[in-house]
């Protein structure tokens, strides 16, 4: 048992990527009780960045922020009796544990270090049907954190595990569950998904969020976890921003795919989930059933796609399409070679008679990407500024000439659980290997649920979808989700039908063309959109305006639609 209540394990979470709030591990053990602190410090991209460094210097690879956190809070974690989980091991989790035991001799604390390893296959990728990554890495489930934390560990880190592991690996170890509990697991994995990107659970990045009385500095979240996996999502009392029904749904919908949540120890059905209000900031999630997991991990791998290099054109004034159309014209006729890739975008952000020469301005930008760092780099930066005085009026560029810099690629790799090692390395050294799932289920299309009787025909009007539509968006690899939701039956009958999948390429014409998958979940009064190949290779690809789809969801509300106005 981690905590003193044998029904209650009251988990926080510090940190929602690699570059989050600082101060946030002490102020959340100093705002109010806990038994776990966690922090997700990973993403897709962060993993090549910490691959690279790892390949730099065998020493490195793992997230050096999260080092310099404990040294200032490790001692006050000990104090209060708080264990700590993180998979800020990055690729080389190893090397981070014994970075953190040199920090507990230097600052003479008695507390135990263990590491969960064996999510590295990039030595393994060719033989494993992987291809050549730069970086290829399983994602891990719970179990080797529970080995970890039934040892006596006071922190455990990791490497790549999924973004919920740190949270359910703290609650498998406190309730004794056993692998075949999915329907407490996938309650955990519920719980964990709200809280592991931090303050998007208090209210951060939430479509309605003039609603929010003091969002200045958001609290992070707490979820409060039951034995039957239920829990309460709360924060610390006293911290800004909110939580509510809507911020937890807000992050239920967040990098989703479908129904069906599929991860290394559960599959958890998002269409079971049912949350409500239980007091002032305190959101019960209850009645999350869960399932065997897939056979396969899924693999993070990332490469190098090649090299990339912008230059932005400013445009004022009159004329600003024929001032384009002049800008690329000359660029195009003076490189020596094409790039393989060369993409323009004219941002029209000018108005007519305007009132500052910033509002009377557009901006023209143009991308080159290439397997040749040469072709991209000051052979085709230097050409745009050779244009200066022989271009359209008023030509001047947003930056100065540069080196092309090298991006990387994502893509999804599947391997049978099998095949990954997974390790518990133990406070005293011992290795103790993981078994994979002894039960597993393949995926397949969840169920299409029935949808709610539609609203009566009536007079509508033009309005915004976000009038009382809530939205939230982001990246999985190459594609973005992008989940709707309202609050009332009334609009849930509208939404349910107003909202298909041909409206969406209407109200967004970036996806016209693109693969689109939509999920029902009538119990979150919610509409889930897969939209495929519109991230091209990935986040670090920069492949897009928005290369996370953080905004897509914004965009989708801000679009204009016929509303019957007894919603309005």
């Amino acid at each position: 048992m981690i905590g003193a209540d044998p029904e209650l394990l009251r988990i926080g979470n510090s940190s929602g990527f690699y570059g989050d709030r600082f101060s946030a591990m002490r102020e959340m053990l100093t705002g109010g009780e806990l038994d776990v602190l966690t922090g997700d410090y990973l993403a897709e991209l962060t993993m090549l960045i910490l691959g690279r460094d790892r390949l730099k210097d065998p020493d490195l690879g793992y997230a050096k922020t999260f080092l310099r956190q404990l040294e200032e809070c490790l001692g006050l974690a000990a104090e209060r009796g708080v264990r700590i989980v993180a998979n800020a091991g990055g690729a080389n989790p190893a090397a981070l544990a014994a970075r953190i035991r040199e920090l507990t001799e230097r600052l003479d604390l008695d507390v135990s270090v263990a590491h969960v390893e064996g999510d590295d296959l990039t030595s393994r990728a060719t033989e494993l049907g992987l291809g050549t990554p730069l970086v290829a890495n399983a994602y891990l489930g719970c179990w080797g954190i529970a080995e970890c934390l039934n040892a006596g560990a006071d922190v455990v880190v990791t490497g790549r595990v999924t973004d919920a592991s740190v949270i359910v690996g703290p609650a498998a170890a406190h309730f004794g569950w056993d692998r075949t509990d999915h329907d407490a697991l996938a309650g955990a994995v519920a719980a964990g998904h709200v809280i592991e990107c931090g303050t998007q659970a208090t209210g951060g990045n939430y479509a309605f969020f003039t609603e929010i009385a003091d969002l200045t500095r958001p609290g992070f979240p707490i979820a409060e976890l039951r034995r039957d996996g239920s829990s309460v999502i709360t924060k610390h009392p006293g911290t800004g921003g909110a939580v509510t029904v809507d911020t937890v749904t807000a992050q239920l919908m967040y990098e989703v795919q479908d129904a069906r949540y599929a991860g290394p120890d559960v599959t958890t059905r998002l269409d079971t989930i049912e949350v409500g209000q239980d007091g002032t900031d305190r959101v019960r999630i209850s009645g999350t059933r869960g399932e065997a997991p897939p056979p396969e991990l899924k693999v993070s791998l990332n490469g190098l796609g090649g090299f990339r290099n912008e230059m932005a054109f400013v445009l004022t004034g009159l004329d600003v399409e024929a001032k384009a159309e002049l800008a690329q014209r000359q660029l195009e006729a003076g490189l020596d070679r094409r790039p393989a890739e060369l993409t323009w975008t004219l941002s029209r952000l000018d108005r007519p008679d305007a009132d500052t020469e910033e509002r009377a301005s557009a901006i023209l930008r143009c991308v080159v990407r290439d397997p040749d760092q040469d072709v991209v780099g000051r052979a085709f930066s230097g050409v745009a500024v050779e244009m200066a005085l022989a271009s359209y009026p008023g030509c001047s560029l947003t930056g100065v000439p540069g080196k092309a810099s090298p991006y990387g690629v994502f893509t999804a790799g599947y391997v049978d659980q099998a095949q990954v090692p997974h390790v518990a390395v133990l406070p005293g050294g011992e290795r103790v290997d993981v078994p994979p799932a002894s039960q597993t289920r393949s995926l397949e299309a969840p169920p299409e649920p029935a949808l709610p009787q539609p609203l009566p025909e009536g007079p509508s009007r033009r309005a915004p979808l976000g009038a009382f539509v809530a939205a939230r968006s982001g990246d999985k690899g190459g594609n973005a989700n992008v989940g709707v939701w309202v609050r009332t039956e009334q609009q849930w009958r509208w939404l349910a039908h107003a909202l298909t999948v041909d409206r969406l390429r209407t109200l967004l014409p970036e996806t016209a063309e693109l693969p689109i998958t939509r999920t029902v979940l009538p119990n979150l009064r919610a509409l889930n959109f897969v939209v495929e190949g519109i991230l091209g290779e990935g986040a670090a690809s920069q492949a897009r305006f928005d290369p996370q789809a953080k905004g897509l969801g914004e965009w989708l509300r801000s679009r204009h639609i016929d509303v019957p106005e007894a919603l309005l």
